[in-house]
Order: structure tokens, then C-alpha cells, then sequence
């Protein structure tokens, strides 16, 4: 008779009294963290902001997004392996304490949790500005104090509502591109009624493959890794999930080839369809272009009900993300102990105050919008890419401590590790070295190195006094 397969456990840094995930409910279920997973990257930087990258790189971008995906595949098996280890509600952050120090923790995490909210602030912004589109009649800010207000309260309310809303958002994200996928399939093919296969004239015109030279694929790369953030929030949910451990393992282990297939696929078949340069993939984004050109019709208006669902679903993530972040660096005694009051299930005054400061963002952005907003959304522009530096090197330190400690944890395991590890790393510092190329993201690095150096240093300091404090004892 086989022993029994040991549980899975919060590192004890998080762990408090009352139980395995602080007062947190288990109602996350199988399929909320699955579409989490494979929805959470679907966001309005696939829709809309990869036009930029394609007017840079122009047919170029297929080679962009496949490198970044392959960047970001390397960090979601490297995240997945310490999540269905150890599974917190503090994901990286967690890892990043235990493994590297608590000033680590302190730094990932919070920058993490600025990142998310000031994220919520511009995602607000942007869904308001779909629908004063639609209703000019109702001002903007009206529109944003409304999602605010409905967001935040469906995250007060029990954390089963949070999946059912981004289980049906992202499911209308996929289905989405599943269909914008086969529809520019059968064109491309010539089967598409009253539509002549485009051929390759597309791909080789106006330039040639690479027709803005390396400069441009740069730009394009770039653009491409930002696409891909919000990966991270399906570690944090797997704590709530009702088998932690075997959750986050098939979400990471479904959703990896799923995500390449959608980005990568998509830049494939527009850039196959419509000419790159042309100024409708940046003025009205190149999947309403695309369906323009292959007769569609309303397809700006069919696209733009797309992206609002998209801004909706990340919103919503990113207060849920946020809030549980605030909770679990709290109950390590790295943030104001208020934070981490538990009510129904659900830290709620976490909520509040992850909300509170994304709704001060937004009114930041209707009165200093060139300034005190462009400055928050600088302070992290990099901010993914620091949080993926400390995954990686988090990973690497765990794996080796769960070889030696307790192997029957590794239930997903990074590929042909440590080599990959090193790999993505390498990719990680390649980027932060391209985003000085351009002054643009060179100010955006410069601001999210110090709000992490900032971070860090305060993370150290608190380390320096515990440290004291423990020996005074």
C-alpha cells in the first residue's frame, strides 16, 4: 500500500494561526483557473497595442511575439513549478522572500501591487472611453466611478464571484479569437466568400519581411512582451482554488501552448492579410483592420464590445491580484496590519484600499493627465520584467532546496532546468538592456529601477531591524 501524497502548504512566513490560507476561502474552482490562466494574457494590449508593434517591425512582428512568448512560456513553467509547490496567496512574492531574503519579497510584491493598481486606473479610463463613445450623453468620469464601484464590490463580495466573472470574460475573449482566427484561416485560403487569397505580397511588399531593419524589430519585441502580463494572477487564485497544487498545475500546463497559439497565430494572419503600414492597424487597431479588409461588417464596433470586455476582465483581475498581494505581504509583516483583516472569507479592507488608490489614479489622470498620471504609469512601465527577474532567481534557488527537501512536491518541473532558467534570465536582463535604445522606455526603466531600488531598500532596512530585534530578545 502507497503512502499517502503529502499536502500542500503555505511557507510558514505566510501561514498565520487560524489556518493553511489566513481566513481565505477555497471558492475557486477547476474551470475558474483554467480560463484565469488562459484568459488573464488576452488583454487590450493584444487587441489594440500590438498595432504599434506591427507598424515597427512590420511582418517582422510574427518573429517579436514568438520570442517573447517564448520568454513568457519560460517564466509561466517556472512561476507554475513554486506555485503547485508551494502554493500562497503571495506567489512570488512568497517564494522571493523565502528564497532570496525578505527585502526581496517587500520589493517584488509591492512594486507588483503598484503595477496592478495603477493598471486598474488605466484599464478604467480606457473602458469609459469605449462607452462615452457609444453614450457621449453620460460624461467619462461618470462611466469610471461606475466600473469602480462594480468591480470593487464584486471583489468585497465572496471570491467565487470573481471566477464566474473572469471564467465569462475570458471565455468571451477565446471564443473571440478562436473565431478571428478561423475566419482569417479560410481567407488566406481563398474560402472566404467574395475574398481573394492574399498570397505572400504581403509579407515580402511594402519592404520586404524586415522592412524597418533590427531597430524596428526591437521596438516591436518590446511591445510584444507588455502584450503578454497579467500570467502572474493565476498563481495567486490557485491559494483560494479547492486543490491548490493540482490546480495550478493544469492551468500552467493548458494554457502555455494555448496563449502562443492565440498571439502568435493572430500577428501570423494579420500581417498575412492587411499591408503592415497600413495606418488603420494603428488607428483602429489591426484586428478591426484585418476585418475591415475581409468584409465584415460593424467590425470596429464588434471589436471595440472585444476590447471592453478585455479592459472589464482586467480590471477586475487586477483588484483581485492586488488585493491579495496587499493581504499576504501584511500577514508577513511587511505592510500596515490593517490590510490584512479577513470578513467572509474575503480581506476586505485590502479590496478597499487597492481600489481606493486606483480610483485616486484615475483622478490623477483628469487632472495632471501629462504629468503626475504619466509619471505613475512610468514608475512602472518595466515593472513585469522586475517581477520575472525575481521569479527566475527564485526558481532557481527553490528547486534545488525541494530536490534535497521534499522532490515529491515537484509535480510540474521547468524544463531542462537550470539551463532554461539561465535562458529566460538572460532574456529578462536582454530586454531591460533594449529598453535603453529608446528614450521612451529608457525614462519607464529608469523610474520602475527606482521605485524597485526604493522598495528594496526599505525591504532591507526592515530585515536589518527584525534582525536586531530578534537578538535583542
Amino acid at each position: 500500500m502507497s503512502s499517502p501524497t503529502p499536502q500542500p502548504t503555505l511557507e510558514p512566513a505566510e501561514q498565520p494561526a487560524e489556518g493553511a490560507t489566513g481566513g481565505l476561502t477555497h471558492g475557486l474552482k477547476q474551470r475558474h483557473l483554467s480560463m484565469i490562466a488562459l484568459g488573464g494574457v488576452i488583454g487590450a494590449g493584444l487587441f489594440v497595442g500590438s498595432g504599434a508593434g506591427i507598424a515597427a517591425a512590420g511582418p517582422a512582428i510574427v518573429l517579436a511575439f514568438a520570442a517573447s512568448g517564448l520568454l513568457v512560456m519560460l517564466v509561466m513553467r517556472m512561476l507554475g513549478e513554486m506555485s503547485a509547490a508551494r502554493p500562497a496567496t503571495g506567489s512570488f512574492s512568497v517564494h522571493a522572500e523565502k528564497e532570496i531574503g525578505p527585502w526581496a519579497g517587500v520589493a517584488s510584491g509591492w512594486v507588483f501591487w503598484t503595477l496592478l493598481c495603477v493598471g486598474v486606473a488605466a484599464e478604467a479610463i480606457a473602458a469609459a472611453g469605449i462607452v462615452h463613445g457609444w453614450l457621449p450623453g453620460v460624461p467619462s468620469w461618470a462611466w469610471v466611478a461606475l466600473f469602480m464601484t462594480f468591480f470593487c464590490g464584486t471583489n468585497l463580495a465572496a471570491v467565487k464571484n470573481f471566477g464566474e466573472f473572469e471564467f465569462w470574460f475570458a471565455a468571451i475573449k477565446v471564443t473571440a479569437i478562436a473565431a478571428f482566427l478561423v475566419i482569417c484561416v479560410l481567407a488566406i485560403l481563398g474560402l472566404l466568400p467574395g475574398v481573394q487569397a492574399p498570397g505572400t505580397g504581403n509579407l515580402t511588399g511594402q519592404g520586404g519581411f524586415l522592412p524597418n531593419g533590427v531597430s524596428g524589430l526591437v521596438t516591436g519585441l518590446l511591445a510584444s512582451v507588455f502584450a503578454y502580463g497579467g500570467l502572474e494572477t493565476v498563481t495567486i487564485a490557485a491559494a483560494e482554488s479547492e486543490n491548490p497544487r493540482r490546480s495550478v498545475a493544469i492551468a500552467v500546463r493548458t494554457a502555455m501552448w494555448r496563449i502562443a497559439l492565440f498571439y502568435v497565430g493572430s500577428m501570423a494572419v494579420i500581417v498575412t492579410l492587411v499591408p503592415w503600414n497600413d495606418p488603420e492597424v494603428v488607428s483602429s487597431g489591426p484586428y478591426v483592420a484585418v476585418l475591415d479588409t475581409i468584409g465584415i461588417p460593424n467590425a470596429a464596433q464588434l471589436m471595440n464590445v472585444v476590447v471592453l470586455i478585455a479592459l472589464l476582465s482586467a480590471m477586475n483581475a487586477n483588484i483581485y491580484g492586488s488585493s491579495r498581494m496587499a493581504y499576504s505581504l501584511v500577514q508577513r509583516g511587511q505592510g500596515p496590519r490593517v490590510l490584512a483583516k479577513v470578513s467572509g472569507g474575503v480581506p476586505r479592507v485590502a479590496v478597499l484600499a487597492s481600489s481606493a488608490f486606483g480610483f485616486f489614479a484615475v483622478l490623477l489622470s483628469f487632472k495632471w493627465p501629462d504629468t503626475v498620471f504619466a509619471w505613475l504609469l512610468n514608475m512602472v512601465g518595466a515593472a513585469v520584467l522586475v517581477v520575472w527577474g525575481f521569479i527566475a532567481v527564485s526558481q532557481l534557488r527553490m528547486r534545488r532546496r525541494l530536490e534535497r527537501e521534499a522532490p515529491e512536491l515537484l509535480s510540474v518541473r521547468m524544463w531542462a532546468f537550470p539551463y532554461l532558467t539561465w535562458v529566460a534570465l538572460a532574456g529578462i536582463v536582454t530586454v531591460l538592456g533594449l529598453m535603453t535604445l529608446d528614450h521612451d522606455n529608457r525614462v519607464q526603466l529608469y523610474f520602475t529601477a527606482a521605485l524597485t531600488l526604493a522598495l528594496s531598500l526599505a525591504g532591507r532596512l526592515k530585515q536589518r531591524r527584525d534582525a536586531e530585534a530578534a537578538t535583542d530578545v
